[in-house]
């Protein structure tokens, strides 16, 4: 499905120097699956989903996506080619209604389509859609706003970068309920969830541990707990 390929990530330091972020990353993300990629603080996860999305250029190495090489492409391009990407901390974007991003996110869908994924994730459609996508949403709303955009498109791969961060207990249950029935398990599709949370790890099919800017340790999630238990949150 998704490959990575002897993949480096160079960034300017403040000095001008060059900084190594990731280093000589191979992974293969396949259908079907849902991967959690944690480890600690600095480690290198968002770094690697921002060179997937292609919000970072990788400094050498190649991506493919279903065996194609998507390298040189753009978000924009990515995105088209089945790419999706839940942000750590979503944009809010005031005088845009929900509605309207929702039908950014799916231009074909209808008002029935978009008002059932807001219902998916919990919220209310008559209580939502003509909201403003600005400062008046909590950071729950926002996640569960931003997790309804990802499912309405039905990418290919879905990056949920820490979807836990900022949230109560009731909507991280909900959204991993979500991540779980639409993910896992479908022939289709992928979800790589970059996380520190300790109530994910055990929903995922493969756990990958990057630390250093490299993958420290990779396999399902009762081979890799005893290695990660102490970085993560209790």
């Amino acid at each position: 499905m998704l490959e990575l390929r002897n993949i480096y990530l160079h960034v300017d330091g403040e000095s001008g120097e060059k900084v190594e972020i990731l280093k000589n990353l191979n992974i293969d993300f396949q259908k079907g699956k849902v991967y959690a990629v944690t480890g600690p603080n600095g480690g290198g996860k968002t770094s690697i989903a921002k060179v997937i999305m292609g919000i970072y250029r990788q400094s050498q190495g190649q991506i493919y996506l279903e065996g194609e090489d998507i390298s040189d492409l753009s978000v924009t391009e990515r995105a088209q080619k089945g790419i999706g990407y839940a942000f750590q901390q979503p944009p809010r974007f005031k005088g845009i209604t929900i509605q309207d991003v929702m039908g950014i996110a799916s231009p074909g869908a209808d008002l029935v389509r978009i008002r059932s994924f807001l219902r998916d994730v919990g919220l209310c459609p008559e209580d939502y859609l003509d909201r403003d996508l600005g400062t008046g949403l909590s950071g729950g709303e926002i996640k569960r706003i931003e997790m309804a955009q990802l499912l309405l498109r039905d990418p290919l791969i879905s990056i949920f970068d820490e979807p836990e961060a900022g949230v109560d207990l009731w909507t991280i249950q909900k959204l991993l309920g979500l991540i779980v029935s639409r993910y896992k398990h479908n022939p289709n599709k992928t979800a790589v969830v970059i996380t520190h949370n300790e109530k994910i790890i055990p929903i995922c099919d493969e756990i990958l541990v990057v630390e250093g800017g490299t993958i420290a340790a990779q396999g399902p999630p009762e081979k890799i707990w005893h290695l990660i238990k102490d970085d993560i949150e209790c």
